[in-house]
């Protein structure tokens, strides 16, 4: 008995250890993206499209925007695997973690949907009208996500309802 959960714990063990290397694994290339690729996109669009510098600019300032919430999100992962890790994945402190998350991914989805109109004088520059839609589509993606750690949140909300209501019963 006593073996078997052992291996159980070290099996979860490794899971969360799992997630934390591709935590910061998208962190660094995250990081090695805002810090090696942005400014030469931002050098080659300002270059490319010096009538639309400006939203060159405003563009390459909302992608450094949502750097910010990016690591908050994932900070609030990492510290919602030490919650698994401590067996307290079914609490408040955990669902107040996701619904951090959820606030840094709807953060991330306005600003990526308030750029996008930003992304119109470059497309007409370049005949470009998939670009809108390019922007639209990476957009959703955040607001996706966002939709899915809601339900997550209130399906966890439930469970903690529960698991109080079944703690005072007994």
């Amino acid at each position: 008995m006593k073996i078997t959960k052992y291996f159980e714990s070290l099996i979860e063990k490794q899971s969360t250890n799992f997630l934390r290397l591709a935590i910061f694994v998208i962190g660094l290339i995250v990081l090695a993206f805002c810090v090696f690729a942005l400014p030469s996109m931002w050098k080659g669009g300002s270059a490319e499209f010096p009538e639309a510098s400006t939203s060159v600019f405003l563009i390459m300032l909302g992608l450094y925007a949502t750097a910010i919430p990016f690591y908050i999100g994932l900070w609030q992962g990492l510290r919602l695997l030490k919650l698994i890790d401590k067996n307290m994945a079914f609490s408040e402190v955990s669902i107040n973690t996701l619904r951090n998350i959820k606030y840094c991914l709807a953060t991330i989805s306005v600003l990526y949907v308030g750029g996008v109109p930003w992304l119109l004088p470059i497309a007409e520059l370049d005949d470009a009208p998939g670009l809108i839609l390019m922007g639209m589509v990476i957009a959703c993606i955040p607001i996706t996500i966002t939709i899915f750690t809601g339900i997550v949140e209130k399906l966890l909300q439930n469970v903690v309802d529960i698991k109080s209501e079944n703690d005072l019963t007994v």
